[in-house]
């Protein structure tokens, strides 16, 4: 298909690359090219958690997976803590991108840290956990249920597959000097079935910005897993526009 788009898919906190299976098995099957990595520390790389782990760290890992297989005209799609990747990436090689799609992500400003955008409770709440479990190096996943996955068997799938979250990234800044986006056409898709309240501060201050789109997807949080059809659509759609 000589039509065909390229794909970079970035996984949220506690997630893989192994996430994005049923969305990437649709859209290669369409023709297109699709490369999902795994972020240091997680899935296949778990046994590589540090304390050492930054933002910074997803940005490389990221733009290191652009360079290395030398891609260009990227639709880059940032899920959930993925969208702070995706942020650092569209700073550091925006030449190489089409179209930046935040699926349901968090959002912080430059020199910020994720914590920095959550609401305080929820940040004590984490450090907390992340005490508890592992003398605050990660934190642990939470149920499927947190990201709106209902169905069972999906649940059960996902959980088996769930790792610890390097603490460190939660707690580290934006590598970027620049606005959010750098300028590049970019997308904010709101899953609203359930919605995710952890994000409401950050849906709120993108309606608030100059610049946006804005899409809705009757899921939840986890859209890859309860609905990748629509996704995959969507995806196409936006890649195409």
């Amino acid at each position: 298909m000589s039509d065909g788009l390229t794909f970079v898919l970035v996984h949220g906190a506690w997630h893989g690359g192994w996430c994005w299976v049923r969305v990437a098995d649709r859209l290669r099957a369409q023709g297109h090219r699709v490369l999902s990595p795994t972020c240091t520390g997680l899935g296949e790389r778990a046994h590589l958690m540090s304390r050492a782990i930054t933002l910074d760290t997803f940005v490389q890992d990221i733009a290191g997976t652009i360079a290395a297989e030398e891609l260009t005209d990227v639709v880059l799609v940032g899920h959930s803590f993925g969208g702070l990747a995706i942020s650092g990436v569209a700073e550091a090689m925006p030449e190489r991108l089409r179209h930046l799609v935040y699926l349901d992500a968090l959002i912080v400003e430059p020199g910020r840290s994720p914590f920095d955008g959550l609401a305080p409770e929820v940040v004590a709440a984490r450090r907390r956990a992340a005490a508890e479990s592992s003398g605050g190096v990660s934190l642990p996943p939470p149920p499927a249920v947190a990201f709106g996955v209902l169905d069972s068997a999906d649940a059960a799938w996902l959980e088996r597959r769930l790792t610890p979250h390097p603490l460190g990234t939660y707690e580290s800044p934006l590598p970027i000097r620049g606005p959010v986006g750098n300028g590049l056409p970019r997308t904010y898709v709101d899953c609203t079935t359930p919605s995710y309240a952890t994000l409401d501060r950050v849906k709120d201050w993108v309606r608030g910005q100059p610049g946006w789109n804005w899409r809705n997807l009757a899921t939840g949080h986890d859209a890859m897993v309860s609905a990748p059809g629509p996704l995959a659509d969507l995806l196409v759609e936006l890649g195409r526009g």
